[in-house]
């Protein structure tokens, strides 16, 4: 992959940021350092017993196996250079997505110049948000869950079926609720679906099972509740109860995967991860500023590979709205109402708004996004790639 201007200029801008929040940075990286010891320990609740013993430790093994890699440094050593390692994912994901983008649009006579613009202005807005959970609370689980979707997504543009699966399986076992972007799999031709399911289902069950069947309380994980914060958009449905209700965590699977299910139907597959981090942060009791880095994926795959303007809205609307309402809004109802809001436009928007046409290389116009939209069409050059994105 080539280096472009632009890239050197992502560069700079998220060394800037590392610089600004890493004094303060590395928040939950402990429970990452405690949750490897106890995984690969033969204490009585570690090893297997993990989850059922400690269900605070919302990490998959994925992301414990990954934190074992900065075991042997000191800890403060250690938090820096993963905090290092997990901003440079969020670069690398940025490369990936233009590349998806490029792809995507192969054929259609697209302006590559105004494609490497629309991807620096939304990776702007999208650095600030990857820099929180990267480095200011470390929690490699969010950033591994992402990466890998981003791979799986770039991927779907390729046609590779196996490794979308896969790919989608590894983001789950590195943190459950990337379940949510598993409707991307639907976006692949239908006659690639039960093979990649396949793959994503043993891979699934081949990191989790071994602790349910190792000890039967690790169902105990799923029932583990946080507090409902003031400023959750929970609070806008009357939603009080103070920590997390029984019914939470099923609706948050339930609307994602139904959303993303949707958005592939409609034939806007790039809305998937949007979706899905839109029904995450609507009905999660915690407002932890974290979580947008997913919206700000979604959003910054919308903006580069679901529509073709220049100037990439919704990335700078998301930041603006769920990064800036928590710095500057006066009341916890505010800033749920906020919450509510986006996701609500967002969701409505990428869902309803009409598609853009865009021409294929016969001169017959496509829809932008359909499903297998991404995919290699026949009869076109071998080898030929996209340019460099």
């Amino acid at each position: 992959m080539p280096v472009r201007r632009h890239h050197v200029l992502l560069l700079g801008w998220t060394v800037l940021w590392f610089l600004l929040v890493e004094p303060s940075g590395g928040f939950s990286w402990h429970y990452l350092r405690q949750g490897e010891e106890l995984l690969f320990s033969d204490r009585p609740d570690g090893g297997l017993a993990l989850y059922a013993h400690h269900p605070e430790l919302q990490i998959g093994p994925v992301s414990l196996a990954v934190a074992r890699l900065f075991s042997p440094f000191p800890p403060h050593t250690g938090a820096l250079l993963a905090e290092a390692a997990m901003s440079g994912l969020g670069l690398a994901m940025l490369v990936l997505v233009g590349r998806t983008a490029a792809r995507h649009y192969l054929g259609t006579g697209t302006n590559h110049r105004r494609l490497q613009q629309r991807l620096l202005i939304a990776g702007l807005a999208f650095i600030p948000m990857w820099v929180e959970v990267s480095v200011r609370f470390a929690h490699l689980d969010d950033v591994l869950a992402l990466f890998f979707t981003t791979l799986a997504a770039h991927e779907l543009s390729r046609g590779r079926a196996t490794a979308v699966g896969v790919y989608l399986a590894l983001a789950v076992d590195a943190k459950p609720w990337a379940l949510a972007f598993a409707p991307l799999i639907l976006a692949l031709p239908r006659a690639r679906w039960p093979r990649t399911l396949l793959w994503f289902t043993a891979l699934v069950a081949v990191a989790w099972l071994p602790f349910y069947l190792g000890d039967l309380d690790t169902m105990a994980a799923a029932r583990f509740t946080i507090p409902n914060q003031p400023a959750s958009a929970l609070r806008w449905f009357g939603v009080t109860d103070p920590a997390t209700p029984w019914w939470d965590r099923p609706a948050q699977f339930a609307l994602g995967l139904s959303l993303g299910c949707l958005a592939v139907w409609r034939g806007r597959w790039p809305a998937v991860v949007l979706l899905g981090a839109d029904a995450r942060i609507l009905l999660d009791p915690s407002v932890y500023t974290y979580y947008s880095a997913s919206i700000l994926l979604g959003t910054l795959l919308w903006d580069t590979v679901g529509q073709r303007r220049l100037v990439p809205w919704w990335s700078w609307i998301a930041l603006a709205a769920l990064y800036g309402g928590t710095l500057f809004l006066p009341s916890d109802a505010a800033r749920g109402f906020v919450r509510l809001a986006f996701v609500v436009v967002s969701a409505g928007y990428v869902l309803l708004w009409p598609a853009q046409r865009r021409r294929g290389r016969g001169g017959g116009p496509r829809s932008g996004a359909g499903p297998g939209a991404g995919q290699p069409a026949e009869g076109r050059p071998p080898g030929r790639e996209p340019a460099a994105v």
